[in-house]
């Protein structure tokens, strides 16, 4: 269970409330395509991409309103990987948030265009962003940055990168260091978007920026590792998915090369590395850092 500190439900609230503002309009004659989106978006998540996106933003003291087509755009991307996830030629889960998955409730085709539907609405909803910006230079390089962020984690040198790395290591015995590298890229790299792309828009100096993509990916890979703990040690009502996916595809995880005593410490060093990086803000960051602990504290 996350946090529900007044904060953290600020910023989920606003990406609730707005989540559905930045799709655009689709003609009754394809509508299938906006019914399976939504279906997808509206199945509720932690929305911790967009969450921390928002509190990047003020924590570099921009306003966090201005952030939400990137906010709303970054959970469109974490979606529709959710979505191409699921897929049969995946992952095979029938299972997302405690209800079918999109494949499952509209069939394979539809799923895939929808996956597909919500990362082209992504750019698009950060394209028309930055075109109110034009004549505004520091304002317009700012959102720059960030789409520049957030294309680089989700695309060939991010989660798509982790992606190919894990499928084509299903079933063999990899070294600590692939791990790593597929869950740096898979996981870790769109949360650090995410952060990222809000110390942009704030309009963090280059120290802040550095502390918070630190943090970001230490944060990012600690919640790999937990899911990997919680897919051999969870409860399938908590979680909303089917347990024990990642030994019936025999994928690489943290309890299978570590075990899940080492799992544990990896988890623990990575939080730690964590509060770390934003140490020097004291309570400024307290956000973060409680953020932290309880992405941590989900195994327990």
């Amino acid at each position: 269970m996350l946090s529900t500190n007044d904060d953290y439900l600020r910023y989920k609230n606003l990406v609730e409330e707005h989540i559905g503002d930045f799709l655009p309009e689709i003609d009754n004659k394809s509508i299938t395509i906006y019914e399976s989106m939504k279906y997808s978006l509206n199945s509720g998540g932690k929305r911790i991409r967009p969450v921390l996106l928002l509190a990047a933003t003020e924590f570099a003291g921009g306003d966090c309103l201005v952030a939400l087509p990137y906010a709303c755009a970054i959970e469109y991307i974490h979606n529709y990987s959710l979505i191409h996830d699921d897929l049969p030629a995946m992952d095979d889960d029938d299972l997302r948030r405690g209800e079918p998955t999109n494949h499952v409730k509209f069939g394979e085709s539809i799923a895939i265009l929808a996956g597909d539907g919500l990362l082209t609405s992504a750019f698009e909803a950060m394209n028309k962003d930055m075109l109110l910006y034009l004549n505004e230079p520091k304002e317009l390089n700012r959102r720059v940055n960030a789409v520049c962020a957030i294309t680089k984690g989700c695309g060939c040198r991010g989660m798509i990168a982790g992606q190919i790395a894990d499928i084509e290591n299903e079933g063999k015995s990899i070294s600590p260091e692939l791990l790593d590298y597929i869950h740096l890229n898979k996981t870790a790299e769109l949360i650090k978007a995410a952060v990222c792309a809000g110390a942009f828009i704030g309009g963090a100096d280059n120290e802040m920026f550095d502390n918070l993509s630190h943090y970001a990916e230490q944060i990012g890979l600690a919640f790999q590792i937990a899911d990997d703990i919680l897919d051999v040690t969870g409860d399938e009502e908590e979680t909303g998915k089917k347990i024990g996916q990642d030994v019936k595809h025999n994928k690489a995880t943290y309890p299978s090369v570590y075990g899940i005593e080492k799992s544990y410490e990896k988890l623990k060093e990575l939080t730690d590395g964590a509060l770390e990086s934003i140490s020097e803000y004291y309570d400024n960051a307290e956000f973060f850092a409680v953020l932290a602990k309880d992405l941590a504290e989900r195994t327990k």
